[in-house]
């Protein structure tokens, strides 16, 4: 019997750290995933299909996933069961599963950046969003975009604040536990 034993070690001692040799960017890299809005991939993309969504440039997203984000919207949520039905963006299930299938990030040049206060409407995404709630509201939260409307088990995560204040200065994130 033949048998192996690796051991592996883990520092933050930066002293050891070797910053005269440089990092080699030699070789063929290959995209293995996009998530430029969460849970959407998770959700939206069959399983047999999400190897393909993720290689799949976005501008080429929607005409080839659109009909499945569709099936699966409509499958999940009452909020789109009748013709002509609409999310709080007033997006059909057509509509909103073409916006969901592009895989992109927006962002306002001119104007405030937020995945969705009301008025601002996917203009990029602030750091204190609560994406998962808006993503949940939008699919579930039927026409007028309220927690209690359609579907109210399903319209929010009910995660209201981070465990650690954001920083004042970049990094703007606070360090892990």
């Amino acid at each position: 019997m033949l048998s192996f034993l690796t051991l592996t070690s883990c520092s933050d001692d930066e002293d050891n750290m070797d910053y005269d040799t440089p990092i080699s960017f030699i070789g063929t890299y290959v995209q293995k995933d996009q998530m430029g809005r969460p849970a959407i991939n998770t959700v939206f993309v069959d399983s047999d299909k999400k190897d393909m969504f993720n290689v799949t440039i976005p501008s080429n997203q929607g005409a080839a996933f659109a009909t499945m984000f569709e099936t699966n919207l409509k499958a999940l949520s009452p909020a789109y069961f009748n013709e002509g039905d609409e999310n709080a963006l007033g997006f059909d299930a057509a509509a909103f599963a073409g916006v969901l299938a592009t895989d992109v990030l927006t962002v306002s040049l001119d104007g405030k950046t937020t995945f969705y206060d009301g008025p601002n409407v996917l203009t990029g995404r602030a750091l204190a969003d609560d994406v998962i709630t808006v993503e949940l509201i939008l699919i579930f939260g039927g026409e007028t975009g309220l927690t209690m409307s359609e579907n109210p088990t399903l319209s929010d995560d009910n995660v209201s604040a981070n465990d650690k204040e954001f920083l004042t200065s970049f990094p703007y994130l606070a360090s892990p536990w």
